[in-house]
């Protein structure tokens, strides 16, 4: 054969592989835009290397959330990939294996990584490249092939995380949604109200209320330090614990210090909360409350305002409350208690300003003849009032108390 006709035969062989390449780019191109399923993809990627370029040896390593997982084995034993990642994450571009390299990486000739935003997400391990090819050629074409393939991988992966987190974010967006009663009590000589206003649609403040008979309520209010979707979980098993501890204990010292060991239990001291509950006994004319860490509630008598300051530390930090103390007020006046979240007094105008504590307070002693309903709507009106056209930083709990002398 002469020297042209050799060129000429190695010219129509070069323009096959060129028509065969692009026929399967167009194919697998075809495969990602119907959404095939991704071991379908892997089919193919097995089927082009090893058939079509009579690639020997396959090894392609994608990476999921478990890590990194071998999603084609063509010719490789199994049994002995499992610490490959741990051999080829070092390198950070195509590799010619070489006698120096680690002894797990020496059954292969090349590495091909893939890396996608600066992160890698995939590597082709191959041996055995048809001898007689342009090796240069191949390798590139393979390099091509794998990323088009693990990006398209990648693709699905994040949208399937994506799916996952706007699942979970729906249920912790209903978790917060229980975490808030739609409707407070009222009885012959008290009413209850609140406002509840998330930063998010996923918050982590808590309100809730139980009722023993006619003549005692129990009303409490918490936050969690975080927010998010772990926030609303932790705070649905607070809102379990509160409901259930306060039918077995009849003293709120006792229940609170239960509290703070079941919560501890839950979140292993990585999260902990703040929290204010009281317990209005009619027939005794008595408020009785604990403070675990909680912004001071401030209550109202004959027009004097005080705050009701800690009576003990935040619930799940610690493995025993360092104190603990029960506050007492006497009903026998009038009574407007307001207790709520940090998120009212991180509110700012538009000069940097924070509603404060004494802002809330002279706004309750000049609104104290209102209703616990309208009372709770007068303060949010004035806190949206007061910050204008600036963001709500976190969110805002509210919850009010009246108590009328019989």
């Amino acid at each position: 054969m002469s020297r042209e006709e050799n060129i000429l035969n190695k010219m129509q062989n070069d323009l096959s592989l060129k028509q065969l390449q692009i026929t399967s780019l167009l194919n697998i191109t075809q495969a990602i835009n119907e959404n095939l399923p991704q071991e379908d993809l892997y089919s193919m990627y097995k089927n082009f290397l090893s058939w079509e370029l009579s690639i020997e040896k396959i090894a392609l390593f994608i990476r999921d959330e478990k890590g990194w997982i071998p999603a084609v084995l063509h010719n490789v034993d199994a049994s002995k990939v499992k610490h490959l990642p741990e051999a080829f994450l070092k390198f950070n571009r195509l590799h010619t294996v070489k006698i120096d390299d680690d002894e797990i990486l020496q059954q292969f000739e090349f590495i091909v990584p893939v890396y996608h935003k600066k992160e890698p997400i995939a590597y082709s391990l191959i041996d055995g490249v048809k001898q007689g090819t342009d090796v240069y050629n191949n390798i590139q074409y393979i390099t091509s092939i794998t990323n088009i393939i693990a990006v398209a991988i990648e693709n699905k992966r994040l949208v399937r995380r994506q799916i996952i987190q706007e699942k979970e974010f729906e249920f912790a967006t209903e978790v917060t949604k229980m975490l808030i009663p739609e409707v407070m009590p009222s009885g012959k000589n008290y009413e209850l109200a609140n406002i509840y206003m998330p930063h998010f649609k996923v918050g982590g403040d808590y309100i809730d209320y139980i009722k023993f008979g006619e003549e005692k309520i129990c009303f409490c209010i918490a936050d969690v330090s975080g927010k998010g979707i772990a926030a609303a979980m932790i705070m649905a098993n607070f809102q379990a614990l509160v409901q259930n501890l306060s039918q077995q204990y009849k003293d709120l010292e006792t229940m609170v210090i239960a509290l703070n060991e079941m919560v501890l239990k839950i979140t292993k001291g990585e999260k902990y909360l703040t929290f204010f509950i009281a317990l209005a006994d009619l027939k005794l004319k008595k408020l009785y409350y604990v403070n675990a860490g909680h912004i001071p509630p401030i209550i109202c008598q004959k027009g004097v305002i005080k705050e009701l300051s800690a009576t003990c530390t935040i619930i799940g930090h610690f493995e025993e409350l360092p104190e603990m103390d029960e506050g007492i007020i006497d009903l026998d006046e009038d009574t407007t208690l307001i207790a709520y979240t940090d998120g009212v007094i991180d509110v700012k105008n538009f000069s940097g300003e924070n509603f404060t504590i004494k802002m809330l307070g002279e706004l309750v002693k000049s609104n104290v003849e209102k209703s616990a309903t309208a009372m709770s709507t007068c303060i949010m009106d004035h806190l949206l009032n007061f910050k204008g056209e600036e963001d709500v930083p976190d969110d805002i709990a509210l919850i009010t108390f009246k108590y009328y002398k019989s």
